[in-house]
């Protein structure tokens, strides 16, 4: 995803938002709605297609926006989009960043309850008064005052994957500086965390001044906090997360970025390894305590070789054990971004996709994938616009002739519902016809704890399921996993051979890292699928590698990087 046409899309989207809350024409509200899914779902920098003249052959793009396409590209901004802002009170679209709470609903709190921001929401539903409104309950309130609690809980932490693309413009931009010998992301994002509170950057350069410079230049920089001869603090993009970019010297920059990856309790560990052999260790390399000589520091190689460790992958630096196994020479060959041979989770127009499963499929090749599998909805997901029987066979036969045309193996599937009682969505006999079965939870999800490990269980026994779909149902920072005992989850999933998926859809990222390392060490298989809903949503696997990543998972155990015909005599077990 680029970063500039994420932020474009978040400022047409909210544009959507703000109509919706004016009550003006529903077809105006369509039209941004629509102007925003095609931007984020463009294959490439919409500056490049507004280069070539060609803003109108975006699908869902017509002359109004073209024209606030362009004003953003020239300046940044949109000035309709800031008179529509401060037009309404100023919480109010704030409101709609708590789950149950859309525009309709948020005008609605405002006009009868006067809730103006997330503090008057939070009384407003302890007093009982959200249930006194049409279509809001008991139940509505506490589902509110949930969201509300994780969103404090939260805090300031942003999705990885929301700061992500952005942090690779910056870096990039900072990379193309002259002088510039080496930069690259640090802290909690460089790990893969599921979010991060700020970002660290660390750039290696003998001319700071000129980095300084260059860097509060950006566009994408939103305000300078602080600017000094080392460090600079800004604030990045629209969300305003803080960015502290280090500027070392190119001896100290293997130093500073191992000290500013961290985690704090793996440096804590090192430097007591350190202190052990008569070494310091700093952002600006290892030292002898004698004679404060530098004995290391301008690789992170380096850094670890002198308290006689290997290369620690920052993925897995969180003092859990990997100091131990790098003593030992046992740390895990981490599955890598390269290592993945096709994507076993696409969605197409056939249920709630945006691209025809050719387009998909042609997507998957184009990333060099040997195969590729379309899985769309069963029946029962009436929302997704699941699909019947009979237009699953028919889906199936002009799925299975793509191989033929579209570069890649493509193997035919469905994301299938697991039922309230265990069973699957699909009938047997429909079901031994598919390639691969992904079977998920997409509805009540508030069943008690031994009721829904019992009904994950039965649906891991069932001799064609394949692999458990995002299998806690947490939602990033929306909501939490199901209450299940996820041992017993991950017991079921050993003794039948059924895969476990890493769900790489950046709301999701479920298995979640620690459950991961947790099926890892029982010997548990693992798929790592995008849930791609358009082509441009293949691009979310490094998320889900990161996650593998993070839980000590290697490429043997993972379904997906494995030689078509290893997975197919699985697929056939």
């Amino acid at each position: 995803m680029i970063v500039r046409n994420v932020d474009l899309a978040r400022l047409l989207s909210e544009i959507a938002d703000f109509l919706e809350l004016k009550q003006e024409s529903s077809f105006r509200v369509t039209a941004y709605r629509r102007g925003a899914r095609a931007i984020e779902g463009l294959g490439e920098d919409v500056a490049a297609i507004a280069g070539r003249g060609e803003l109108r052959k975006i699908a869902g793009v017509g002359p109004g926006l073209a024209e606030k396409i362009d004003e953003y590209l020239r300046t940044g901004e949109i000035a309709y989009h800031r008179e529509l802002q401060v037009e309404l009170p100023a919480g109010l679209p704030e409101l709609m960043t708590i789950p149950e709470i859309g525009p309709k609903t948020a005008l609605l709190l405002y006009r009868e309850l006067g809730v103006t921001d997330i503090d008057t929401l939070a009384q407003a539903c302890r007093d009982g008064r959200l249930r006194t409104l049409p279509r809001l309950g008991a139940r509505t309130e506490a589902n509110i005052l949930r969201g509300i609690e994780r969103r404090r809980t939260q805090g300031t932490r942003h999705a990885m994957a929301a700061v992500r693309p952005l942090v690779d413009v910056v870096t990039a931009a900072l990379g193309r500086i002259p002088g510039v010998e080496a930069v690259s992301e640090a802290g909690s994002l460089r790990r893969m965390r599921d979010t991060v509170a700020d970002i660290d950057i660390v750039v290696a350069t003998a001319d700071a001044a000129a980095v300084t410079t260059a860097l509060v230049a950006l566009p994408q920089v939103a305000e300078v906090l602080a600017k000094g001869p080392t460090r600079v603090s800004i604030l990045l993009g629209r969300t305003a997360v803080q960015c502290d970019v280090r500027i070392v010297e190119p001896g100290s920059y293997g130093a500073a970025l191992q000290y500013f990856t961290g985690s704090k309790e793996h440096n804590v560990r090192l430097r007591e390894m350190a202190v052990r052999r008569g070494l310091r260790i700093n952002e600006y390399g290892v030292f002898d305590v004698a004679t404060e000589r530098r004995l290391a520091g301008a690789t992170e190689e380096d850094v670890y070789g002198a308290v006689g460790l290997p290369w620690i992958p920052p993925e897995i630096r969180e003092n859990q054990g990997e100091i131990e196994a790098a003593r030992r020479g046992e740390l895990p060959a981490l599955v890598a971004l390269g290592d993945i041979r096709g994507d076993l989770h696409m969605h197409t127009e056939w249920s709630d996709g945006r691209d025809s499963a050719g387009v998909m499929a042609r997507a998957a090749a184009a990333r060099g994938y040997a195969y590729c599998c379309i899985t769309d909805h069963s029946q029962s997901l009436k929302f997704a616009r699941g699909v019947t029987v009979d237009d699953l066979r028919a889906h199936a036969a002009s799925v299975r002739g793509l191989s033929d045309t579209a570069g890649t193996r493509v193997l035919m599937g469905a994301e299938v519902d697991i039922l309230g009682d265990g069973s699957l969505d699909y009938p047997d006999e429909v079901l031994a016809e598919l390639d691969v079965v992904i079977g998920s939870v997409h509805s009540r999800f508030k069943m008690p704890r031994d009721e829904m490990t019992r009904r994950i269980v039965r649906a891991l026994e069932h001799p064609h399921l394949d692999v458990l779909g995002h299998p806690t149902g947490r939602l990033v920072g929306e909501r939490p996993p199901y209450d299940l005992d996820i041992e017993a989850v991950i017991e079921a999933a050993r003794r039948t051979e059924t895969a476990l998926e890493i769900n790489a859809s950046p709301d999701r990222l479920d298995l979640p890292d620690v459950h991961v390392r947790l099926a890892r060490d029982r010997g548990v298989f693992v798929a790592i699928g995008t849930d791609a809903h358009q082509k441009a949503h293949l691009g979310f696997m490094p998320y889900g590698v990161g996650v593998a990543r993070r839980g000590w998972m290697d490429a043997a155990q993972v379904i997906n990087a494995w030689p078509l015909a290893t997975l197919l005599e699985f697929l056939g077990r």
